[in-house]
């Protein structure tokens, strides 16, 4: 009996899967719910027992929460592209990313909750013959509910294959040179662009449970020293705050609308905002800052508001990415200087 023929392994190759958070696929209520049933069923995002959770979640959040919010992505929905900005924004940097480590080096992204998956972007790379594979979470500040768990996704995927890649991750940059200085200069150039000059620059991050900083979680530190480092850069202080919060808990503070609320109180009528724990942007940037909080600064009386807008695609970004994805390469790929 002759045996069967098994199709040739593909030549070793390395993978490169850079990962965001996620997006709905359509700014509808029922793409809003299936996105926040993925998300909010995340035990690293909601740290609550799934007992008291999952009742609260199906029952109230589900059904009063993906209207109101599919009207927050439609306004910022990017119809050129026909998708979300975070979707739009992670595919560029993908593609600006091609063929930037060789041509043994495929280079592919994922979203942590939607499309396209982790698991099923790690599997393409698989087929590809990717027997090493780095995750990049692009997120410049280490949480568990953002790093950790776009890990946890890849790691889960790992588990269901036979033949598993081997593995690495990319670490959180809140403090690296490299980051700091292209962030400075994109501070910069955007200061330079407008018609006034802001007596405050507030850099607002996306906002965790207060009781993940109890626990150890050190995000709340990387925030602050990339604010400070960015600030000594800059020659001019940073000021902090931390953005959408969610449901009743307490969140680390101060919170961004307070912060702009009291501002013009304080004397502060010129602002400039800037969003560095986000490395694209996406709702909680375009909607809730440069919209809503535009919105909440004048009227509390600020006469001059802007938004920096994130690294997105931008040849800085780039540039920084490709840098930070080289270094976690090396031993696995040789790399022309």
């Amino acid at each position: 009996m002759i045996p069967p023929e098994h199709p040739p392994v593909p030549a070793p190759k390395v993978g490169v899967l850079i990962v965001n958070l996620g997006t709905p696929d359509e700014p509808t209520p029922d793409a809003v719910r299936r996105y926040l049933k993925e998300f909010l069923s995340d035990r690293r995002v909601v740290e609550l027992p799934q007992f008291l959770w999952q009742p609260i979640l199906k029952m109230f959040v589900l059904r009063s929460r993906p209207a109101k919010s599919a009207k927050l992505y439609a306004s910022v929905w990017d119809h050129a592209a026909d998708d979300s900005p975070l979707r739009a924004i992670t595919r560029a940097q993908g593609a600006a990313l091609k063929g930037a480590f060789g041509p043994g080096v495929e280079v592919g992204w994922a979203m942590r909750y939607g499309h396209p998956s982790i698991a099923g972007e790690i599997a393409h790379l698989h087929d590809l013959g990717c027997e090493r594979i780095l995750i990049a979470p692009l997120y410049p500040q280490y949480c568990a509910a953002t790093t950790a768990t776009a890990n946890d996704a890849a790691f889960a995927a790992l588990a269901k294959l036979r033949w598993q890649p081997a593995i690495r991750t990319l670490p959180p940059y809140y403090d690296d040179p490299a980051y700091i200085g292209v962030l400075a200069s994109s501070v910069e150039a955007g200061l330079a662009g407008l018609a006034f000059a802001p007596d405050v620059l507030l850099a607002s991050f996306h906002g965790m449970p207060r009781p993940t900083l109890d626990k150890g979680d050190p995000y709340h530190c990387h925030c602050r020293k990339t604010a400070r480092l960015l600030g000594e850069r800059l020659g001019r202080e940073v000021r902090v705050s931390f953005q959408s919060r969610f449901g009743a808990q307490e969140w680390l503070k101060p919170y961004t609308e307070v912060v702009l609320s009291a501002m013009p109180e304080e004397g502060v009528k010129r602002v400039v905002m800037l969003a560095p724990g986000f490395s694209a942007d996406c709702l909680e940037t375009l909607e809730e800052l440069q919209i809503r909080g535009r919105e909440t600064f004048e009227h509390a009386g600020g006469t001059d508001f802007a938004y920096l807008p994130c690294l997105n695609d931008s040849a800085g970004g780039v540039a920084l990415l490709r840098g930070l994805i080289a270094r976690e390469l090396a031993g696995w790929v040789e790399l022309s200087h």
